[in-house]
């Protein structure tokens, strides 16, 4: 009997490591998915127009979301969240805070393929609201499916009020989507394996509290360079 509980205690510390690391990877692995995505949205300006970019406090990346993998009430998407930091988000792009999409609409417009979604949050309302804990879209934060084309503005009035544009993109096409209903919280259990201790994302963009790891380190420098400034109306960043 001391012989086997020996040997179970050996083979845990063993797997214990192993396991650590094989989740580290998968968010690792998760965070380089969402920089595939965004240089993909950046380098075609007809797929989300520049100018929203440049006005955005944060952008949600949620890469290869599928239906099939779908259980009503269950978790949809585990993505990553980018913000400008600073107290107003005027600051350079921030190491990346992982994230959850939930919401039993969303299984019904994916029609079964496999989906990538694209948030921007427009206002420092909907960012924070989104840093402090789950926000329901279209509830706890306005949104609205996000305009596309090289030339577009957000010149409606829904989308001059909307916190959050929601874009999808399937079969390599690019789309406004409306996501009302679902939900996007910050997956804390996530950051937790990816940077090895407990964080409140909130503390990723105020107070700098993490360096970019190295599976985010091409996504913010691509960032940085190709939407350095927050080009939103000052007042609207108070």
């Amino acid at each position: 009997m001391k012989k086997f509980a020996a040997l179970a205690a050996a083979l845990v510390m063993v797997a214990a490591p192993l396991l650590a690391e094989e989740n580290d990877k998968k968010e690792s692995e998760r965070i380089e998915n969402c920089g595939m995505v965004m240089k993909e949205i950046m380098d075609i300006p007809d797929n989300i127009p520049q100018d929203l970019i440049d006005k955005a406090e944060c952008i949600i990346i949620y890469p290869s979301v599928i239906k099939g993998a779908f259980i009503v009430g269950a978790s949809y998407g585990r993505g990553a969240m980018i913000c400008r930091t600073g107290e107003h988000f005027t600051g350079p792009w921030s190491a990346p805070t992982m994230m959850a999409l939930e919401g039993g609409s969303i299984g019904f417009q994916l029609g079964g393929q496999a989906t990538d979604f694209v948030l921007l949050v427009m206002n420092p309302r909907g960012a924070r609201a989104i840093l402090n804990s789950k926000v329901k879209l279209g509830g706890d934060a306005s949104a609205a499916a996000g305009p596309k084309g090289r030339n577009a503005e957000a010149s409606t009035d829904v989308t001059l009020r909307a916190e959050v544009l929601t874009y999808s993109r399937a079969r390599g096409l690019f789309a406004g989507i409306s996501l009302a209903g679902s939900t996007v919280r910050p997956d804390n259990g996530a950051n937790e394996k990816l940077y090895g201790k407990k964080l409140d994302a909130k503390d990723f963009i105020f107070k700098g509290a993490v360096a970019v790891p190295p599976s985010a380190q091409k996504m913010v420098a691509y960032m940085n360079q190709k939407s350095p400034k927050n080009l939103s109306d000052p007042d609207s960043l108070k």
